[in-house]
C-alpha cells in the first residue's frame, strides 16, 4: 500500500497545539489498519487545534482498482457537505439584508404554493422541518445538475408534514430551494456556480473547490465508489451513479461541489474562527453561534432516523442546528461527531465518505474525506471510532 504521510511528530506540536503527536499516530495507525483490512479504501485527513496542523495524510487508495494511491491534493465528491458552503452562503444573505430566517419560500418563489407550502420559511428548510418528503431524485438523473427543472419539479409536490411539525432529513429540497433563493434576490445575473465561487470559494482561497466537476479538476477527481454491498438509503448502483450526475455544468448546492481535504479544512477554520480566515470575513460570530446551536429540540430525525433502528438502536434527539448537525448532550447511538467531542461541537458529513467537524471548547479542527463508500450505519460507526481517537489526542 502507497502511503503519503506528512508527520509533524515533534514536541513543538504538543507544546504549540496541545495534540499529542503520539496519540496522532494512533489514529493514522488505525485507518491505515481499516484500509489494509478492506474496510475502506483510502483517505485524506486533517487534524489541527488552534490552527496548527497536528495530523495531515493520505492513507491507501483514491482508487483500489487501479491501484492510485491517495494524495493530499485529490479532489473528492464531497456530496452531502457542499450543504456546509450552501448555508454559509445563505447566512450571508441573510446578514446583508436580502433574507431572513423567517423570510417565506414562497415571497420569492412564487410558484411554490399550495397546500400550506406558502408557510414553509427559510427557518424550515435549514431545519429540515419544512415538511416537503426526503426525496432523491424528484427528476431524472441527467436533470440533477439542472437548476431549474430541479425547482420546477419541487414546485409541484405537496408537503407530507405540517411546517415546523417533523424533522425529515434533506437530502435534497431544502438546499436546492434555498440556494435558488439566493439566486433570486442575487438578481438572477449570476449563475449558482459563480455566486459560489464569488462569495465563498474565491475569498477563502478554497483553490481546488467548485460546484460542479471544474474542467481542471478532472484528473485529479476520486470516483465514488460504492464499498459496502447496501448503502443503506439507496442502491450501490444510485449511489455509484453520482459520478454521471456532478458535472462540469452541474449545479446541485444540495451535493454536487468538488473539493481537496486541504481546502476543506480552510472552510472549517472560517468557522473555527467566528467568520473570518486571513482577513477575509465571510461570516459574523453571530451567526455561527446560530447556526450551530440546537433548533430542532428533542424531535428525532425521523428519515436518517432509520438507519439507526434497523440496527437496533434509538436514534436519540436530531440536534439540527441551522443545517449544521451539534453533538449535544449525553451519549447518543451512533454519531460521526465522536462521544469524546464536547456538547458544542458540530459538523457536517457526506454520504458515507466525508466529514468535517469544529469543536469550539477545544478549538479542535477534524476533515476526513475517504474513498470508498460506506452505507450510512456503518459510516457513522467508523467516524465515531476515529473522531473519538482525534479528540483524545487533546492534551
Amino acid at each position: 500500500m502507497t502511503k503519503e504521510i506528512i508527520e509533524p511528530k515533534t514536541s513543538r506540536i504538543e507544546i504549540d497545539s496541545g495534540l499529542s503527536a503520539e496519540r496522532l499516530g494512533l489514529l493514522s495507525s488505525a485507518i491505515y489498519r481499516d484500509i489494509e483490512a478492506n474496510l475502506y479504501d483510502g483517505a485524506a485527513i486533517i487534524v489541527a487545534r488552534h490552527g496548527i496542523v497536528g495530523l495531515q495524510e493520505a492513507i491507501g487508495f483514491s482508487e483500489r482498482a487501479a491501484r492510485r494511491p491517495c494524495r493530499m491534493d485529490d479532489v473528492f465528491q464531497i456530496l452531502s457537505v457542499t450543504k456546509a458552503f450552501t448555508d454559509a452562503i445563505v447566512l450571508s444573505y441573510i446578514e446583508r439584508g436580502s433574507l431572513a430566517l423567517t423570510t417565506r419560500v414562497a415571497e420569492i418563489i412564487p410558484e411554490f404554493k399550495g397546500k400550506l407550502k406558502e408557510r414553509v420559511t427559510v427557518y424550515h428548510l435549514f431545519t429540515h422541518s419544512s415538511g416537503m418528503p426526503p426525496l432523491f431524485f424528484p427528476v431524472p438523473g441527467n436533470l440533477l445538475g439542472n437548476n431549474k427543472s430541479v425547482i420546477d419539479a419541487l414546485c409541484k409536490i405537496d408537503l407530507v408534514a405540517n411546517p415546523g411539525e417533523k424533522v425529515l432529513y434533506s437530502a435534497l429540497v431544502g438546499h436546492a430551494l434555498l440556494a435558488e433563493m439566493v439566486r433570486r434576490v442575487d438578481g438572477g445575473k449570476r449563475s449558482l456556480r459563480n455566486i459560489y465561487q464569488d462569495e465563498l470559494f474565491g475569498p477563502l482561497k478554497m483553490k481546488d473547490t467548485a460546484l460542479g466537476k471544474r474542467r481542471d479538476l478532472k484528473t485529479r477527481v476520486v470516483p465514488i465508489v460504492m464499498h459496502d454491498q447496501s448503502s443503506g438509503l439507496m442502491t450501490p448502483e444510485g449511489a455509484n451513479r453520482h459520478n454521471e450526475f456532478i458535472t462540469e455544468k452541474a449545479e446541485m448546492p444540495w451535493m454536487g461541489c468538488v473539493s481537496t481535504a486541504g481546502d476543506l479544512f480552510r472552510f472549517a477554520e472560517m468557522l473555527r474562527r467566528g467568520g473570518e480566515l486571513e482577513g477575509a470575513r465571510i461570516l459574523s460570530p453571530a451567526s455561527i453561534q446560530l447556526a450551530t446551536s440546537i433548533q430542532t429540540g428533542s424531535k428525532e430525525d425521523e428519515f436518517l432516523g432509520q438507519s439507526m433502528k434497523l440496527n437496533g438502536w434509538d436514534p436519540g434527539p436530531a440536534n439540527i442546528g441551522l443545517d449544521f448537525i451539534i453533538r449535544g448532550n449525553g451519549i447518543r447511538a451512533v454519531s460521526f461527531l465522536g462521544s469524546l467531542s464536547s456538547p458544542r461541537t458540530f459538523g457536517k458529513y457526506g454520504m458515507g465518505a466525508t466529514v468535517f467537524w469544529v469543536d469550539p471548547e477545544r478549538d479542535v479542527t477534524f476533515v476526513f474525506l475517504s474513498a470508498g463508500l460506506l452505507e450510512e450505519y456503518n459510516n457513522s460507526c467508523r467516524l465515531q471510532r476515529l473522531s473519538d481517537m482525534a479528540a483524545a489526542a487533546v492534551i
